[in-house]
């Protein structure tokens, strides 16, 4: 699996940039357009590069100062059906599945702490919907709230923000989501205040027994260890871009329903289910943050590590590749 690039790049860069991407086995369609970029002023160079080692080529576009006075665009190729994208995927060690590109993921990571109206929304409604499946007792309801909630991207964010000691954009996460959840329950309390008043909600209907719904408010050690398993899902959906929605899905098993429990407590004054939600809800939250927090660090570990091994077999494969082209 290739990615593009698409650079551009000052004049005072063109040299360097072309001698880092140049005779490498895992670099191929290296293409250079000069004076083709007019804002900033300079020439447009393209090149497929291998996805095991787009990270570090990115890092040394940024020691070069590429990042600062130039442009640096990331293209994922979606199919490359020719002989040298082969050589070069089989240059490159590694799985490009397991390939990490630090960059887009912080790119990711960024977008998914913002406070949009959007993303409000979208809990504001998921939470509402987990507190009808609580009344209704309905699995399904459940399952339906799950696929609404948007949170899983920021718990994901947070962690990669803990790792790559990047401190405002987990301060930001984590304002994002408690500051949501606050809203988001607030809202679904008001709506169950008013649909009291109509004989909608009851406290019985609250507090009465829920098989199907239960798991929601009775926090035990396996809340937990479904906690840890969300959050490592959801860091590696995030960095290998794959399943993301699904997995969104998976995580928010483990806190929109919580939510919305705890709404319902909170509205009809039912102490158990509001301290029950609250555990859930701090359970699993705690337990996806470390478990997304480590699967961050064993990922970086990993291809650190991996890129120190491999670059003598680079340099290695790419002079054989220079004598057979020459």
């Amino acid at each position: 699996m290739l990615v593009h690039l698409r650079l551009t790049v000052p004049p005072d860069l063109v040299d360097p940039v072309l001698s880092l991407l140049s005779d490498k086995a895992t670099v191929t369609n290296v293409i250079r357009i000069p004076g083709a970029s007019i804002e900033p002023p300079g020439d447009l160079i393209q090149a497929d590069v291998a996805r095991e080692v787009a990270s570090s080529i990115l890092e040394d576009l940024s020691d070069l100062g590429l990042d600062e006075t130039g442009g640096i665009a990331i293209v994922p190729l979606t199919a490359t059906p020719f002989r040298r994208a082969h050589e070069v995927e089989e240059a490159a060690a590694g799985d490009p599945d397991d390939a990490v590109i630090w960059d887009v993921v912080k790119s990711q990571a960024a977008s998914a702490v913002r406070p949009t109206i959007t993303f409000h929304l979208f809990l504001v409604i998921a939470v509402m919907l987990a507190a009808i499946a609580v009344l209704t007792d309905s699995s399904i309801l459940v399952i339906g709230a799950m696929v609404v909630g948007p949170e899983f991207g920021t718990v994901a964010a947070i962690c990669t923000g803990l790792v790559l000691g990047t401190g405002r954009l987990a301060y930001r996460g984590l304002k994002l989501l408690v500051l949501s959840f606050t809203f988001a329950i607030a809202v679904t309390v008001v709506v169950a205040w008013i649909a009291a008043l109509f004989g909608w909600v009851t406290w019985e209907m609250v507090t009465r027994p829920r098989p199907q719904t239960a798991f929601i408010w009775h926090p035990d050690e396996w809340s937990f260890v479904v906690a840890l398993l969300a959050g490592a899902a959801g860091v590696l959906a995030l960095s290998a871009d794959k399943g993301q929605a699904m997995v969104g899905v998976f995580i928010s098993v483990t806190t929109v329903p919580a939510a919305g429990n705890l709404a319902l407590g909170l509205a009809l004054e039912a102490p158990s289910e509001i301290v029950g939600s609250l555990q859930q809800l701090g359970l699993n939250l705690a337990g996806m943050l470390l478990a997304g927090t480590v699967t961050v660090l064993v990922q970086r570990f990993a291809w650190k590590r991996m890129d120190r091994l491999t670059q003598p077999l680079f340099r290695v494969r790419s002079r054989r590749a220079a004598t057979r082209t020459h």
